[in-house]
Formats: C-alpha cells, structure tokens, sequence
C-alpha cells in the first residue's frame, strides 16, 4: 500500500512530494516547493531543505526539531501568489502537536525567488 504525502494525504508520497525529494526534480510553482519542503520537515529530510533554502539566506547548518513527541498533523495552504518577476509568496498554515499537549499552528508567510529557473525559500514571516 502506498503511503500518502505528508503535504497532501490525497496524494501518493511517490507521486506528490518523493520525485523532488529523491530525484531534485525542479518544482513547478513556489506552492509545489512549499509542500515539498513541509514533507521534508515531516521526514526529517535536512539536506533536501538545505538544498532548497536560497544561497543568500541559506544557514550553514539545520537542526530539525528533534522534540520528543513532535507529530506534524496537516498542512493548510492559505494562498500563493506569482507576482511574475520570479519572486512569489505562499501563505501557510502548519498544524502539530507534541505528545498529549493540544494542537499548535504555525502560520508562516513564505517567500520565495526563482534562480536559473528553480525555486527557493528565502525567508519568511510570521503573521499576528
């Protein structure tokens, strides 16, 4: 059986977020980035993050959160807008939980930018 994408449970991993993943196949918009590197939080996936963190704003190093009990439980993309210049903006918002504790959000504006034809994550902001 094969197993739902973290960014979207309707998806297939294989089909939705495991092609960018393992094959650093380029992602179509800023959302499809997005989603992909919600996944790669999901699993853990520190190099693909890396990978696809902008050169300018890019950290040396990543620590995922290794928070015992940590469960990421959905994801809700809000909007994603092109402004057509390769730069563009997913709103998000993140839904987990650690151990019995009730559910957090994590409600990012994400911005990113298109280099010789790949998008990355440049930075973002956490509204109200």
């Amino acid at each position: 059986m094969s197993r739902s994408c973290p960014c979207n449970p309707s998806a297939t991993y294989a089909s939705c977020c495991k092609p960018l993943h393992d094959d650093c196949a380029v992602a179509s918009s800023a959302e499809a980035l997005m989603r992909s590197r919600y996944s790669a939080y999901v699993l853990g996936l520190g190099d693909y993050l890396l990978a696809t963190w902008h050169p300018d704003t890019r950290p040396d190093a990543l620590a995922l959160d290794d928070t015992p009990g940590l469960r990421w439980l959905g994801l809700d993309v809000k909007r994603h807008t092109d402004a057509g210049d390769g730069t563009a903006v997913v709103e998000f918002v993140a839904r987990y939980k650690v151990g019995g504790a009730s559910a957090e959000r994590l409600h990012e504006l994400s911005r990113f930018e298109r280099v010789d034809g790949r998008w990355f994550y440049l930075a973002g902001d956490f509204p109200g």
